[in-house]
């Protein structure tokens, strides 16, 4: 039988010296300053902010997002939209293509109770989701996706969007909203100014084919895109009307270097297990527990101390100051350097103030990869 203290159900008004380890933290107080901040310059732009589920697939901080205004929620997978209309929430766009049989299966019943989005870029594709939802007597929104540079998906822009725009709108089952086109490969940029420059360039081939379908009698709803490192230029961009940042709401410390006006609310929590030397720690958390695919992790709140090695699965070696007096069981916490893979590795955030468990919610779309 699992003992009562290990069950994360059981540590609302605990002090975080009590919660078992490696735990994924989330400051209440930083994630709704962050959501209000991003909301406020949202507030009386034409632009909307429709945040991405991606950053921390958890319905509750959704919820959050949508009571502030967010015009709808973002997000990568099927199985991502499927626990946000779990949770209530109707206006999802699924800001990927959607393919195979299977999953146009599951699309088809998503849309028998949410109004999903999703992006295409192909005649194929068109063409599967057309006749399936016709099958079914549902209509499926799409929004064209418009290669801008990130060499990804898309189509290019101009004429080859339009030609698919046109296959849409003479297609049953489907309705064309608009278009979709991703600045992802700027989003991280160093330099503001550059960052500023190249996307602006990047968005005015999008909204010049918005103009060009518009040109041709077909009404565009929605241009969409952005992230968090971008969502100043995007949502001031004359002819875009959504923006999909996400990392905002957590933060980590890769996006928190170009974005300081947020705060990190994310964190690790870790516990020493070994003091092999004065000056060395090593905690209970490593390359399982730490989305990590911008650099490891720093350490938080921590004067001195600094990660010393992390390569091992399930260690992280912290350098220390000299005379420091962590011993063996103290908990010290890691911010991890991309906040998007680390929620997928937990199932539950403890929310916490000011040292005190608050609440402990779980991460829904952890795991969900089809």
């Amino acid at each position: 039988m699992v003992m009562s203290s290990m069950n994360p159900n059981n540590w609302k008004g605990k002090s975080l010296a009590e919660v078992d380890t490696p735990s994924l933290l989330l400051d209440g107080e930083a994630l709704r300053a962050n959501i209000a901040r991003i909301a406020a310059f949202f507030a009386n732009r034409p632009s909307g902010l429709r945040p991405h589920f991606k950053s921390h697939k958890c319905t509750r901080i959704s919820q959050l997002q949508m009571q502030a205004g967010a015009v709808g929620i973002t997000c990568a997978k099927l199985g991502e939209a499927e626990v946000l209309a779990d949770a209530g929430i109707r206006e999802i766009l699924i800001a990927n293509q959607i393919v195979g049989r299977v999953k146009i299966a599951r699309l088809v019943e998503l849309a028998k109770r949410a109004a999903p989005m999703v992006a295409v870029d192909s005649e194929t594709n068109i063409r599967m989701l057309s006749e399936a939802a016709t099958t079914a007597k549902v209509e499926i929104r799409v929004l064209v996706e418009v290669n801008i540079g990130l060499n990804r998906c898309g189509v290019q822009a101009g004429t080859p969007a339009l030609a698919l725009v046109r296959l849409i709108a003479s297609l049953p089952g489907i309705k064309f909203e608009g278009l979709q086109g991703y600045e992802g490969h700027l989003v991280d940029l160093r330099d503001e100014a550059e960052r500023a420059e190249k996307t602006r360039a990047a968005l005015g081939p999008l909204v010049e084919t918005r103009r060009l379908i518009e040109s041709a009698g077909i009404p565009v709803n929605i241009v969409t895109g952005g992230g968090t490192g971008t969502y100043t230029f995007t949502g001031d961009f004359p002819g875009v009307d959504e923006v999909q940042a996400g990392s905002y709401a957590a933060m980590d410390w890769y996006y928190f270097d170009i974005r300081p006006e947020f705060r990190q609310a994310m964190s690790i929590l870790a516990t020493v297990i070994s003091r092999p030397t004065p000056e060395l720690a090593i905690i209970d958390v490593g390359r399982k527990g730490v989305g990590a695919e911008f650099g490891p992790p720093r350490v938080k709140d921590f004067p001195g101390a600094s990660v010393a090695r992390f390569g091992s699965e399930e260690h992280t070696s912290i350098s220390l100051p000299k005379d420091c007096k962590l011993g063996v069981g103290d908990h010290l916490e890691l911010i991890p350097s991309h906040g998007c893979t680390t929620s997928n590795l937990y199932r539950e955030f403890v929310v916490h103030r000011d040292g005190v468990v608050e609440d402990v919610w779980p991460i829904e779309g952890s795991g969900r990869m089809r």
